[in-house]
């Protein structure tokens, strides 16, 4: 509910669906009399459980709070659907009722990256074949997607995260895929093959990849911006002088500590 407020307090003109037991939901809205203004909500006593199977979750969850969500949006009664669940299932859900772009046989997974040298960038690709790495950019490239919508670019530029920034390098699936980007007329600036450290260089402005790969990374920056403040944390603490440098210091370590947090820049979006 706290999101939800902060989110009215930025966008005064929106309006919230909450899918979900009326029974808690209706409580917490009672304690915020703005929200309560503007939220409705819709009972759904059952809800998708974190260790159901995409397919086990679509079979039987025609009454969860999930489907419901989707639901409202393929009726048009909502414009977007947020969810904090199972993402396998709520990508199989939303398939089933909403439906893919021509040409696209699964969603690319974007999230945004955290401040860099260039801008927020950063996507996570599901894939199985490089037909689908290929269509994750072209996505990113669309218009109805990543690159109006979000990042305000025009011709963003597109790298495939890889082992190696050379051509031999990586697997069948990721080399076919760049084949098929250098040739394709697409409204993208194709970079090749980028490795780890240029997500944070800002070597491009999308990063697309496979789902393990893109997952791992993007939960390893998030493990090392944790360590990272630890580590600053034991410092400051360490004697007299380096808690009254702290002290002095107090304003620009908490910017440094909202950049660092994951927490501000989590969730992914799906596009297709």
């Amino acid at each position: 509910m706290a999101a939800l407020s902060r989110s009215l307090v930025r966008h005064p003109g929106v309006r919230f669906l909450l899918h979900g037991d009326e029974a808690v939901l209706k409580p917490l809205l009672a304690k915020r009399a703005k929200l309560a203004a503007r939220a409705a909500v819709r009972h759904s006593a059952e809800q998708v459980r974190m260790d159901e199977k995409p397919g086990q979750a679509l079979r039987r969850g025609r009454n969860t709070s999930m489907w419901r969500a989707i639901e409202s949006v393929a009726k048009k009664e909502a414009q977007v659907a947020v969810s904090a669940g199972n993402t396998g299932a709520l990508m199989a859900m939303s398939m089933f009722q909403l439906g893919l772009l021509d040409g696209i046989d699964r969603p690319a997974i974007a999230a945004l990256w955290a401040d860099n040298a260039r801008t927020e960038r950063g996507a996570r690709r599901r894939r199985q074949h490089r037909h689908r790495l290929a269509a994750a950019c072209r996505l990113c490239g669309d218009g109805r997607g990543l690159r109006a919508r979000i990042l305000g670019l025009e011709r963003p530029i597109v790298g495939l995260l890889n082992v190696g920034a050379e051509d031999v390098k990586g697997n069948d699936a990721v080399r076919g895929a760049a084949q098929i980007l250098r040739g394709a007329d697409l409204p993208i600036e194709f970079c090749g093959f980028v490795e780890g450290d240029d997500i944070s260089e800002g070597t491009a402005d999308v990063v697309v990849t496979g789902r393990l790969t893109g997952n791992t990374a993007l939960k390893t920056a998030e493990g090392t911006a944790t360590l990272v403040m630890h580590y600053l944390r034991t410092a400051l603490r360490r004697n007299v002088l380096s808690r009254l440098g702290a002290l002095l210091a107090s304003g620009a370590l908490k910017t440094l500590r909202r950049k660092l947090d994951p927490r501000a820049a989590n969730g992914g979006i799906f596009l297709g």
